[in-house]
């Protein structure tokens, strides 16, 4: 079994920790697996698909050239030998599901996305019957493929995108005198909710809320809204929020803080608030994605409705009323997440999938 890998790009965060855990499971499985991006974008999640053995080949098709892109993944799937094709995200999906009939070659999708544009919507309702499996990330990726593109339940199985690492670093509690460091890792994008998470902390303001303690809020990673986010700040006068860029370290970085935050205004899965997790921090999240399926209101963390400033400001409060509190909630988070998303469960779940693969005739 010769696996094509067909991801979008190999930017940093999404691609850079799932392919090398989900293909080591297939390669364990006895396939062979290759990767082939569509795009390179900014290219940080080059090095651990290297590291891992994936060989990745890069489309030099730029990214609005999908016909450049469609000649380049036919020509070398088929000087590689590919004898399936495993695909992730919309642009590849549709390509993988245009090029595997042709070839003849058995398709499989991998799903993520929580959010699709109309016009993708309607096209991967459209072919999604070429697929022979379609693969969800998590649960509420499942219930949202089902529903939106008609996959029936015998083409569509859940594969939960993440294995906790008990080895992970874990973070240490907040002591009297220091400053509770709060923070999220993400783009800086409209999706990841951070215009009204300044929002929530303008009303603490307006309210007159004093924190017991100093706090500071970091926001890990880069994108366009970098100018539009720190203007807001500016105006509403909030000078304890930081934005230094991607972090090499996501790990490290996360267990320097003491709460995580998830304002998304959408999510599938998400990794990153499950890795938080692992760190043993409480997590403040909107009720989006598998987030309220993971988060045990009150227990390991707290959970509102998106794109609600009060909702989040209230929380904010509560949290930073007691940071006494955050730790015992954090270790409850880690032994809540390595349970429900352990190691062997991710394997055995590949390999349920692995045996689909073997059985696949296209």
């Amino acid at each position: 079994m010769r696996v094509a890998y067909v991801i979008n790009s190999v930017e940093g965060g999404g691609a850079a920790s799932p392919v090398p855990a989900v293909t080591q499971v297939l390669r364990d499985c006895g396939a062979t697996v290759r990767v082939f991006a569509l795009a390179r974008r900014d290219g940080r999640a080059l090095p651990p698909m290297v590291d891992a053995g994936l060989d990745p080949l890069v489309c030099p098709a730029g990214l609005d050239n999908h016909f450049g892109a469609m000649r380049w993944l036919a020509r070398e799937t088929r000087a590689w030998g590919a004898t399936h094709l495993w695909t992730s995200l919309t642009r590849a999906t549709l390509m993988g599901l245009i090029l595997g009939p042709r070839r003849g070659l058995p398709v499989f999708c991998w799903q993520h996305a929580a959010y699709l544009k109309a016009g993708n919507r309607v096209l991967l309702r459209a072919l999604q019957a070429r697929a022979h499996t379609w693969i969800a990330d998590s649960s509420c990726v499942a219930a949202l493929t089902r529903d939106r593109l008609g996959v029936e339940d015998a083409r569509l199985v859940t594969w939960p995108i993440f294995a906790a690492d008990a080895g992970a670093p874990v973070a240490r509690p907040w002591s009297q005198g220091e400053t509770l460091q709060l923070g999220s890792l993400g783009r800086l994008h409209p999706v990841k909710g951070y215009g009204v998470l300044i929002e929530a902390l303008n009303l603490l303001q307006q309210e007159g809320f004093r924190a017991p303690v100093p706090f500071t809020i970091t926001l890990a990673g880069e994108g366009a809204l970098r100018a539009q986010l720190e203007s807001a700040a500016r105006d509403a006068g909030i000078t304890n929020l930081k934005m230094p860029g991607f972090v090499e370290q996501p790990r490290q970085f996360l267990a320097g803080l003491h709460l995580y935050l998830q304002p998304s205004r959408s999510e599938g899965f998400c990794i990153a608030a499950h890795e938080a997790m692992v760190a043993g921090l409480p997590v403040l999240a909107s009720a989006v994605g598998e987030m309220p399926r993971s988060i045990v209101p009150g227990v390991t963390g707290i959970t509102v409705q998106p794109l609600d400033p009060v909702a989040l400001a209230g929380a904010l409060r509560s949290l930073l009323s007691h940071p006494e509190s955050l730790h015992a909630m954090g270790a409850a988070s880690r032994a809540h997440v390595l349970e429900k998303f352990s190691r062997e469960r991710f394997v055995a779940a590949g390999q349920e999938v692995f045996r689909r693969m073997a059985l696949a005739v296209a």
